[in-house]
């Protein structure tokens, strides 16, 4: 189904260890409101959702959320690159660093370790549709939040990509409710 492009989709190329940074931009890599959770989230929804343009939609959304998995742990990976322990420990990377070393591991900001508990899927399309543009606009603040602490151009760049992708992606997600709420003379309760 797919087709791997050796190539992340928002180059990323930090030249300034940044712990601190890289603390945070976990909140995206394994959180609730992160990357990891929104492909798994939607590529299990599109298997409820009532016909092939909301199953397309759902596949190319979660398929691109993978890719921004590939560019958050890109970030990370290059703000923790030859950071000795000393400096993980002044960041709060303690906990991280005996369990994972300087590896990836999908975890939240605290180290709270991603959990299934974070994919929404409840077998009705809209109410998944609504809970998707919900999670679009979250991920929206996130970016927002985490643009809002750095004034470095390495990190701004990819951030302000991912910041707008997840705008788009709430404008599609909120085009086929509006288009199942009218096929289907449905609406939700949004």
């Amino acid at each position: 189904m797919w087709k791997y492009v050796k190539k992340l989709e928002y180059p990323v190329n930090i030249q300034k260890k940044d712990l601190k940074m890289a603390k945070y931009l976990l909140a995206q890599y394994g959180g609730p409101n992160g990357e990891f959770a929104a492909a798994m989230r939607y590529l299990n929804q599109r298997f409820t959702m009532p016909d092939e343009r909301g199953k397309a939609l759902l596949t190319d959304i979660g398929t691109e959320e993978l890719a921004h998995i590939e560019i958050i742990a890109a970030m990370v990976y290059q703000l923790m690159d030859g950071a000795s322990v000393e400096e993980l420990e002044a960041a709060g990377l303690t906990s991280h660093y005996v369990q994972y070393d300087h590896a990836l591991f999908p975890v939240d900001d605290e180290g709270v370790p991603f959990t299934s508990a974070y994919i929404e899927a409840t077998g009705d399309y809209l109410a998944d549709l609504v809970s998707d543009m919900a999670a679009e606009q979250r991920a929206r603040v996130t970016y927002e939040n985490l643009m809002n602490i750095t004034n470095d151009p390495d990190l701004l760049g990819p951030l302000s990509f991912l910041r707008q992708r997840e705008v788009v992606h709430y404008a599609r997600f909120k085009e086929l409710k509006e288009y199942y709420e009218q096929k289907y003379n449905r609406k939700s309760m949004d």
